[in-house]
C-alpha cells in the first residue's frame, strides 16, 4: 500500500452515468484482482473515493466509477494531466486455487469491474464464465473485456440488451444445463449477492463475493465499512476484505 501522485491519463464516459479513468504512476504497483484504491479528489472533499482497480499493467491503473455524489462529480470534470493522490492497492482482492480450473463471474450494477480484474489476471490459465447483469442497454460496458471469456452472457433488466433477467438468473439457466464451475467470484448490490448466496450453498459450490460498502479511511481505522459476519462477530470490509466467502459474511 502506497500512497500515489497519479496523473491522469484519460477520464471517459463509457456509459450511462459510468466514466472510466486511467492513471499513470510513477513507479510499477503490483495489484491483485479484486482490489481497489482510495482516490482523492481534493478541495473540500476530505474522505477520498473508494473505487475497485478495474485494469493494472505496469505503471499504468484504470478504475471506473459510478456517479453519485459531489466526490464523482468533481472526479467526471477532471482531464489528462491532473495530478491526483490515490492510495493503493488496498484489501485482500480475489484468489483462485489451482485445482479451480472453471470460474463462474457473476456481476451486477458497478460490481461488474472488479470481476474484468479476475479475467484479466486468470484468463488465460482458467476457464471462465461470465454473467454480467446490466440495469438497460445504457448501462452496458465492459463488454469487450468480458468476450474475452470462454463464455459470456450479458442480460438486462429490462431484456434490451440480451435476454430480460439478472445475472443470478443468467448463471441459475446455466447450471441447469449441466455448465457447473469449480467456484463462482462475484460482486454486485447486495440482494443480488443475497440470491446467489441460498443458489451456491444449495448446489454446494465454493464462492466468494466482494462487498459495496461506505467507507471512510479505506485501511481499517475509521470502521465505517463493518459488516456482520455469520460466527457473530465484526469484519472490516476495507482490510479484512472486500473479498469474503460467501458463507463467512451476512447478507
Amino acid at each position: 500500500m502506497k500512497d500515489y501522485v497519479a496523473t491522469i491519463v484519460k477520464n471517459e464516459k463509457i456509459a450511462e452515468n459510468i466514466y472510466a479513468v486511467t492513471f499513470a504512476l510513477d513507479e510499477d504497483c503490483q495489484v491483485r484482482c479484486g482490489q481497489f484504491g482510495n482516490i482523492s479528489v481534493g478541495g473540500t472533499h476530505l474522505l477520498r473515493r473508494p473505487i475497485a482497480i478495474c485494469k493494472a499493467a505496469g505503471r499504468e491503473v484504470t478504475f471506473c466509477y459510478q456517479i453519485k455524489g459531489e466526490g464523482t462529480q468533481k472526479l467526471k470534470t477532471m482531464g489528462a494531466g491532473t495530478r491526483l493522490h490515490v492510495l493503493m492497492p488496498l484489501g485482500n482482492g480475489f484468489f483462485v486455487e489451482a485445482n479451480e480450473r472453471k470460474i463462474a463471474l457473476v456481476g451486477g450494477g458497478v460490481g461488474v469491474f472488479p470481476l474484468i480484474s479476475v479475467l484479466r489476471e486468470y484468463g488465460e490459465e482458467k476457464e471462465i464464465s461470465a454473467y454480467i447483469g446490466y440495469r438497460n442497454k445504457g448501462a452496458v460496458c465492459g463488454v469487450e473485456e468480458f468476450e474475452k471469456a470462454t463464455k459470456f452472457v450479458g442480460v438486462t433488466d429490462d431484456g434490451s440488451y440480451g435476454e430480460r433477467m439478472n445475472a443470478v438468473q443468467a448463471f441459475a439457466a446455466d447450471l441447469e444445463k449441466g455448465n457447473r464451475p469449480d467456484v463462482v467470484l462475484a460482486c454486485g448490490p447486495t440482494p443480488m449477492l443475497r440470491a446467489l448466496k441460498a443458489l451456491v450453498e444449495q448446489e454446494g459450490i465454493p464462492c466468494y463475493v466482494s462487498l459495496e460498502e461506505r467507507m471512510g479511511c479505506g485501511i481499517g481505522a475509521c470502521l465505517v465499512c463493518v459488516c456482520d459476519l455469520t460466527n457473530g462477530k465484526k469484519a472490516r470490509v476495507c482490510k479484512d476484505g472486500p473479498v469474503f466467502r460467501v458463507t463467512e459474511v451476512n447478507l
